[in-house]
């Protein structure tokens, strides 16, 4: 079982279709989706079950440390039986969980369903990436990858303002109602819209003793880890400015809640925007490049954005500035890196799309706390994002010969017309 050619589809959508990239990408967002529609509703918790804002905090880290696990679990059993039966069942329960969610009765009883829905929902990005794996290699699965973080990016910008919406003509419960009534949809479309991309003949053995060689044979290799782990240190430096900006605009710099949203979106319109231009970009440019290029720009901006905080140079609008650079850097990053981690490991996409989504996950959640334990101040949001772009420089640097010279030989840089189904 080697090789990494993508298989051969026997759907007959078109692969670069709106709509494809539509479904993809609406799948690969649900678990963002699944954080923060429920985001403004967590002072309603705490009222509403007689709880903490400590332990309500901490539904939020357990969804993500339910994906964490749950990425690690699915992307086996995709390899194993193919995309669509995880993908369905994972998505469906995510929609019975969601609705038990609506109906809990304590703090401890949400917690725990909100590990299992973030531990079924991570089927939704982990088949999305394999899929996205099976189809296309190199160049032409970057700039897909790109066009998808136009949804991915956006669904999360809206997803607060739809759950305040909601919660307000309802209750912190009709959240999860929504919730459902979305994987109900996903699990429509899917079910109509998406044709199998594993055939038979490329499926694994799926015993546990293959399973735990396909994990460590990803473990042992330096540049598949080094590549993986480099869209978690992304996430982390995303996740330091989610959980520190708040704060740092509303009580530093005096932003009024409205004024905070209008900044959440523009930074966030940061993020879309790059990924597009990564896009455009990988038609003539080779993704190692672009990756080891975007990650010294966003080291440098990050280091602009630390003198401008610690001089206070611009104000509000220096901050702004600022910000924007480093994620628009960031919009760049995550594509590239994880279409070179999957390059060789096309016989078992599944399996390594979640080592690449569970470090996500974990490597997040880990780091981004630092900002709060720091003192939750711009200088702390902004050191956490350093840290996180250095970090990230460092292991490229380190784990691959992205920046040695003689450049990138085990990767096919320009590989455009490699694809499966190729009907355009």
């Amino acid at each position: 079982m080697t090789g990494s050619s993508p298989s051969h589809d026997t759907g007959q959508h078109r692969p670069r279709s709106l709509k494809y990239i539509l479904m993809l990408g609406a799948l690969a967002a649900l678990p963002a989706v699944t954080t923060d529609m429920y985001l403004p509703s967590l002072p309603a918790v705490v009222q509403d079950l007689d709880t903490s804002q400590a332990a309500t905090q901490l539904t939020l880290s357990g969804t993500l440390l339910g994906a964490g696990i749950g990425q690690l679990a699915i992307g086996p059993f995709a390899d194993r039986f193919g995309r669509r039966l995880p993908l369905l069942i994972g998505i469906s329960l995510h929609v019975a969980i969601s609705l038990l969610c609506s109906v809990a009765p304590n703090i401890q009883t949400l917690t725990v369903l909100r590990v299992l829905q973030g531990f079924f929902n991570a089927a939704a990005s982990v088949v999305a990436l394999a899929v996205i794996r099976d189809r296309f290699v190199g160049s032409t699965a970057a700039r897909l990858l790109s066009r998808l973080m136009l949804v991915i990016g956006v669904a999360p910008l809206f997803a607060p303002t739809v759950g305040e919406a909601i919660a307000g003509l309802w209750n912190w419960r009709g959240v999860f109602y929504a919730l459902a009534l979305i994987g109900l949809a996903l699990v429509a479309i899917v079910w109509r819209f998406m044709p199998e991309t594993l055939p038979d003949d490329r499926r694994s053995p799926g015993r546990p003793r293959y399973v735990a060689g396909a994990y460590w044979s990803l473990l042992r290799d330096k540049h598949f880890m080094a590549l993986a782990v480099i869209p978690g240190l992304g996430l982390a430096l995303i996740m330091s400015y989610v959980v520190g900006s708040p704060f740092v605009f509303q009580q530093e710099y005096g932003f009024s809640g409205q004024q905070f949203a209008l900044a959440f979106a523009l930074n966030g319109a940061a993020l879309v925007l790059s990924a597009q231009l990564n896009a455009a970009l990988v038609r003539k440019f080779p993704p190692v490049r672009l990756l080891r290029t975007a990650l010294l720009v966003q080291l440098a901006c990050a280091l602009l954005l630390l003198a401008v905080v610690a001089t206070g140079a611009g104000g509000a609008l220096g901050l702004m500035a600022g910000l924007w650079l480093v994620l628009a850097a960031q919009g760049m990053i995550p594509a590239n890196a994880s279409v070179l981690a999957l390059h060789n490991y096309g016989y078992m996409a599944g399996t390594a799309a979640a080592v690449i989504g569970a470090l996500q996950s974990g490597v997040a959640g880990l780091v981004s706390p630092l900002v709060g334990l720091l003192g939750g101040q711009a200088m702390s949001m902004v050191s956490v994002m350093i840290g996180s772009c250095a970090v990230a420089v460092l292991v490229l640097a380190v784990g691959t010969p992205a920046y040695r010279r003689g450049g990138w030989p085990e990767h096919v840089e320009n590989d455009d017309d490699t694809r499966v189904g190729a009907d355009e």
